[in-house]
């Protein structure tokens, strides 16, 4: 689309830098929730009545709203009468079409909003320009600020996930979460929470809430075997949507009476659960794992001899997973690795020395990551990054 016949009312000097400088700190703002949104962008937006700006926002989490109907709410719950509000500004372009929540372009028609300011074009050939040319259709007058809140700083790995290799082999992005010791070991002590937990309860309260925030939660049978995990969602996570339960189980080794396949309990969910496996395993195993209520899949082996993990992720991607989370053991944490299918880590380091079992600190090298950010959960710190490749 060419934005130049569209500025019906040419920028003044010191109104053009003043909406540079808006833009600037929106895409700031909106970049502290980027390890809440990915996949998506990090966008900020804020709408104006008569060059004031009544109402911010950003998109704070994955799945729910975009920061323009956000803006819009806040500014209807300024006072500030809707025919009053005459601009609103924002980072990217507006989403065009229907995802987890509607068109922003059609909440945008619909607030009476005047004027659009934007600093980023969509990455996304698909829908590049769209929604502008559908804003400027309806009478809205558009305004193109390119550079302001460029992408390259405002939100890296959209560009990555919109880029044209990516689109060509379809997988989710996946988040590899695990917790370790101050000297980088997986297990604790045997003397130290019951020789399994290294998190405090904040770590784990906040796990639960990024496995509502998935679609799919992906681990290995030896995983299942050693620690008999739910994968549920708890409270305080949303329930509403459980993720799928998948499983990395060549030959089948998971018990039937794993807890996996027990019934949820009250302020819990579990998706459906999925195990994959070589063609020809154990055909009495097999029987056993879907009368206990397992979905089997027979994945042609990668060069290990274990199931592919592309074909897994790419069915992942055609089942509706957009987002995964990795929770498994180091073997599988690594070798998702190395199959580059990890996009985003969260690794929290308890307050526990020692340990026992491998440490996966080669996958934390510095040059491998980006926008990195440490915080404090309780006693555990968290370190949230960005795979860089």
């Amino acid at each position: 689309m060419d934005l130049t016949g569209t500025i019906q009312t040419p920028l003044s000097d010191e109104e053009a830098a003043w909406l540079r400088e808006l833009l600037s700190g929106l895409g700031e703002m909106a970049a502290e929730a980027r390890f809440e949104v990915a996949p998506n962008p990090c966008v900020g937006a804020a709408v104006l009545s008569d060059g004031v700006e009544i109402a911010r926002a950003r998109h704070e989490v994955w799945g729910e709203l975009h920061a323009e109907p956000r803006a819009l709410e806040l500014a209807a719950a300024s006072g500030v009468p809707r025919e009053r509000w005459d601009t609103l500004v924002v980072t990217l372009e507006p989403c065009s079409t229907q995802g987890k929540t509607p068109s922003c372009v059609e909440a945008i028609l619909a607030s009476g909003i005047r004027r659009i300011v934007v600093g980023e074009l969509d990455p996304d050939p698909r829908h590049r320009g769209r929604g502008l040319e559908i804003l400027h259709d309806h009478g809205v007058e558009v305004v193109h600020l390119p550079g302001a809140a460029p992408l390259e700083e405002v939100a890296p790995h959209f560009l990555r996930w919109t880029r044209p290799e990516r689109m060509r082999r379809l997988r989710p992005w996946t988040i590899a979460k695990w917790a370790q010791t101050r000297t980088g070991q997986l297990s604790p002590p045997a003397d130290v929470g019951e020789g399994r937990w290294i998190s405090t309860e904040k770590s784990l309260a906040r796990v639960q809430v990024l496995r509502g925030r998935v679609d799919a939660i992906v681990t290995g049978s030896g995983t299942v075997r050693a620690d008999d995990p739910r994968l549920t969602v708890r409270t305080p996570g949303n329930l509403e949507l459980p993720p799928l339960r998948v499983v990395l189980d060549t030959e089948l080794y998971t018990p039937p009476d794993a807890r996996l396949f027990a019934p949820t309990g009250k302020g819990e969910a579990g998706g459906a659960v999925h195990l994959f496996c070589r063609p020809g395993a154990d055909g009495a195993r097999h029987r056993a794992l879907e009368e206990a209520g397992a979905t089997i899949h027979a994945v042609r082996p990668g060069d290990d001899g274990r199931p592919s993990l592309r074909e897994v992720a790419r069915w992942l991607w055609d089942a509706g997973a957009r987002r995964a989370l990795l929770e498994a053991g180091p073997t599988l944490i690594e070798a998702w690795f190395q199959a580059e299918l990890v996009d985003q880590v969260a690794v929290y380091t308890g307050n526990v020395n020692g340990g026992r079992g491998r440490t996966l600190a080669q996958l934390l090298r510095p040059e491998r990551l980006e926008g990195v950010l440490h915080r404090e959960v309780g006693e555990d710190s968290l370190l949230e990054a960005f795979l860089a490749h």
